[in-house]
């Protein structure tokens, strides 16, 4: 075979015809096919090897980056994914008989993932119910009915999962939260997709203890290119910091005010106490704000969630959560013990630090992030995502609801659509 190669690449150096194909060079004499044809003279139209080819890389290159935007989400519940997968092996031969036994391993399951034991029993009652009154009779029947229950406890509060930023200039928008949760990262992360749908959105530097805090955020507003209020001076107060970043956002026409806060804990009364004074002072600056108070919830912390939220929903009133890191979490069911527990919606939810790397909530959302958390295949769900049929980006008037990049345009047309992202 060796030789037979050296020969014909001493021909093609010669340029000397081949020999009539035979059985043992037939696979080294097959044409080759067209990468393109070029139109001929007549055509009004002229094109290059070179101008071909540079199209042909940027559409690889368009199709590529999408794939992997998409795959950042998607991997974002991965370990979540791994600690359900015992679902699948549970109902693939599942019989009436192994009633009892099959949903004791799922109630683990689900604890295991942290859905917490008040979602787990309601969720495994629930299946033990139709299942004995003969509504569920297999096991894809068994699965498609946990996922109807979980997406209803997620959709059931009656709550907007949309931002509600009411009709008056400027919107305000405060984030708040535990330290190191992602409040500053989440408040970036909002800022480029607000910014993005034609927005004029000022930012806001209340987080006035943490060293460096203002830096970070100075950082974001450059990556967004929006504005920034800091404090003029040390130790000032976060309160006439934000009150003083309302009032230019109202002088100065501005959209949508977002306000940074210092992260506290839950249990430490006199910082409470400091956060109602932010809420009081941007009260004042601007009536009927903050529109949205938004707290951000660190998702490796699966259910010790629960009374830091109660806390802050308390003494501020959180209208919607922020779930931060799940990426790094396989405690992808504390989302829904949240919801049910509390009746705040989950408004946004994190998976990255890249500014792009975040996802909005809504119900179609929420059907996602459950298939998710109970899908096993990331290359079968792409492979039918490219079978979608690519749509018109100024038909739909909105990003990817995965990146919030325009390329992966046949994602937003199943998964969201402009009410789904407006706000």
């Amino acid at each position: 075979m060796a030789s037979s190669l050296s020969t014909h690449l001493l021909q093609l150096r010669s340029k000397q015809p081949f020999p009539p194909p035979n059985s043992a060079t037939r696979l080294l004499h097959l044409p080759t096919n067209l990468v393109f044809t070029c139109p001929t003279r007549t055509s009004q139209f002229k094109c290059s090897a070179g101008q071909t080819g540079f199209f042909t890389k940027l559409g690889r290159l368009i199709k590529e980056k999408a794939k992997s935007d998409v795959e950042k989400v998607f991997s974002g519940f991965s370990k979540t994914r791994d600690n359900l997968a015992v679902i699948d092996e549970l109902l693939l031969y599942w019989n009436l008989s192994d009633t009892d036994r099959v949903l004791d391993n799922l109630e683990e399951a689900l604890l295991v993932a942290d859905f917490g034991p008040r979602i787990t029993i309601k969720i495994v009652e629930s299946l033990r119910e139709d299942i004995y009154a003969g509504k569920l009779k297999s096991g894809s029947e068994i699965k498609d009915a946990l996922k109807r229950s979980i997406l209803n406890l997620l959709t059931a509060k009656k709550r907007k999962s949309e931002l509600q930023l009411g009709f008056r200039k400027p919107a305000v928008i405060m984030v708040v939260g535990v330290n190191g949760g992602g409040k500053t990262t989440s408040l970036g992360k909002l800022a480029n997709r607000l910014k993005k749908e034609g927005a004029k959105v000022l930012l806001a530097a209340g987080d006035t203890f943490r060293a460096a805090a203002s830096d970070q955020l100075e950082i974001w507003a450059e990556r967004t290119d929006c504005e920034i209020v800091v404090a003029e001076k040390e130790n000032a107060k976060a309160s006439s910091v934000l009150s003083q970043a309302v009032k230019k956002g109202k002088e100065q026409g501005y959209d949508i005010v977002l306000c940074d806060t210092s992260g506290r804990l839950h249990t430490n009364y006199s910082l409470m106490e400091e956060l109602v004074a932010c809420k009081k002072a941007i009260g004042k600056a601007v009536s009927g704000a903050p529109n949205e108070i938004l707290q951000v919830l660190d998702g490796t912390t699966g259910l010790n969630m629960l009374p830091q939220a109660r806390e802050f929903n308390d003494v501020v009133g959180i209208t919607g959560l922020i779930l931060t890191k799940l990426d790094g979490s396989a405690r992808g069911g504390c989302v829904v013990s949240v919801v049910d527990e509390l009746g705040i919606p989950v408004k946004f939810v994190g998976v990255g630090l890249l500014s792009s790397e975040s996802l909005p909530s809504s119900r179609r959302t929420s059907h996602y992030l459950i298939n998710q958390m109970l899908q096993a295949s990331l290359s079968s769900r792409w492979n039918w995502m490219s079978s979608c049929k690519m749509s018109s980006i100024s038909d739909s008037k909105v990003s990817c609801c995965c990146c919030f990049r325009s390329p992966c345009n046949e994602v937003t047309t199943r998964f969201s659509n402009a009410r789904d992202l407006r706000l």
